[in-house]
């Protein structure tokens, strides 16, 4: 099921829209948590701490929005709360696992650089993702009427890959080369995570 479908498919029916953004604020929430955990345990510099906080807010913002449906909906990350759960628990999971066995071959890091790279290459092709599936979203709320809005998530995943590039190109001048390499595992990643949903979902709609 093509993505733009799929996300108006779970916009008209309220319980799979509240399911969908409790599974994106759990992986807001993890993504800032996978940021806190790469940390150096004293030079942590002033862009990652903004990171994991604006992270955090959206995981925050987007489980605030839950409540124009049904505000007795989705109030933890359990299983039964998220769509697709084993399959979105294990994307970023996976992300970060294949994107540091990849980094350690090609850089011979020491276990705090190999965090720190991890952080910046992950980080990237999350937001790589993020600048591609929010504004769909966005544009189904506003075909929809939704009072729910992720517009300013949208304006902030924006700014982060500008500094997501600034810090790579810092790192290495040939970033983008292996960059490209972790964005297609992270694609391979996202497909599998969209096609469970896109079954889910399918199931709901004939149950």
């Amino acid at each position: 099921m093509e993505f733009h479908h799929l996300l108006e498919r779970i916009v008209k029916d309220g319980s799979t829209h509240a399911k969908w953004l409790n599974t994106l604020s759990f992986m807001e929430n993890a993504g800032a948590r996978k940021i806190s955990k790469c940390e150096h345990p004293v030079l942590v510099t002033q862009i990652q701490l903004k990171h994991a906080a604006e992270e955090h807010r959206h995981a925050y913002y987007l489980k605030k929005q839950i409540g124009k449906i049904d505000p007795e909906l989705c109030k933890t990350y359990e299983s039964q709360e998220l769509l697709a759960p084993i399959a979105t628990r294990q994307y970023l999971h996976s992300l970060d696992i294949k994107a540091c066995r990849y980094l350690q071959d090609v850089f011979q890091l020491t276990k705090e650089d190999l965090k720190y790279a991890a952080y910046l290459f992950v980080t990237y092709a999350i937001e790589v993702r993020a600048d591609e599936l929010y504004p769909v979203y966005q544009q189904i709320l506003t075909e929809e009427s939704s009072k729910i809005m992720v517009k300013s998530i949208i304006l902030e995943e924006e700014g982060h890959l500008e500094e997501m590039i600034n810090q790579l190109n810092e790192f290495s001048k040939d970033w983008q080369l292996h960059a490209d390499h972790i964005l297609q595992i992270e694609k391979e990643l996202h497909e599998q995570w969209i096609n469970v949903i896109a079954e889910e979902v399918a199931q709901l709609n004939y149950a």
